[in-house]
């Protein structure tokens, strides 16, 4: 495969990335309250359905925190959390294979063999927590790192046991937040906000270091 054709993948790859962004994210073309009641009606099977159903809804790039609010209003704050993590979990697996599948080879041809194998050490080093760190950044997609990071090859079990660490902070505060809807002045509701605060103030030493990583690893190629 020419070069121009790894662009042109990537580039459509992106292209669809975008598309399906604007119309979930932005436009909102899927009734999120009517999956929550669709959920609701299989009884006892609900957290493994809301778990399924969300886990695909945010490799769609459904937003992460009305997924979370929605299972902590079903199902409350404990199992809420349980099934937060799992949804998280099941997105970031969905959207590593994609992004995998999509992007992987492209990726490597355009960074070049040795660039790419400098990539791969430095995520066998560090992918896990630069998986952990990317679900502290404020304003990043958990889905969209999730296939950014599959197409760099970020191992399977790195993304899930990252996700899993870097999703539970975030995942209660909106998971708390919305058990607690009809009594946003409880203390769980104080509790997630000041998790939330935290979480911000993290998320922002996780975003410089990342940016330090890229730049260690573009010096490293010149």
């Amino acid at each position: 495969m020419s070069r121009r054709r790894h662009i042109v993948r990537l580039a459509l790859f992106a292209a669809v990335l975008l598309t399906m962004f604007y119309l979930v994210a932005i436009a909102r073309v899927i009734n999120v309250d009517g999956v929550r009641g669709t959920v609701a009606a299989t009884g006892p099977a609900a957290p493994l359905a809301y778990v399924a159903m969300s886990a695909t809804l945010g490799a769609v790039f459904v937003p992460g925190p009305i997924l979370a609010a929605g299972s902590g209003l079903l199902f409350g704050p404990v199992l809420g959390m349980v099934v937060t993590l799992g949804s998280a979990v099941g997105t970031a697996v969905i959207a590593t294979l994609i992004g995998r599948r999509a992007g992987r080879q492209s990726a490597r041809e355009l960074l070049g063999p040795q660039r790419a194998d400098r990539i791969d050490a430095l995520i066998e080093k560090r992918g896990l927590w630069a998986v952990v760190g990317a679900r502290f950044v404020p304003g990043l997609s958990d889905a969209l790192a999730s296939y950014a990071l599959g197409a760099f090859g970020v191992p399977l079990w790195q993304m899930a046991v990252g996700s899993f660490i870097g999703s539970a902070p975030r995942g209660f505060v909106y998971t708390a937040l919305g058990s607690s809807l009809d009594d946003l002045s409880s203390p769980l509701a104080y509790v997630a906000i000041a998790v939330w605060c935290v979480t911000a103030i993290i998320g922002a030493f996780a975003a410089r270091r990342l940016i330090n990583m890229r730049r260690a690893s573009r010096d490293g190629g010149d």
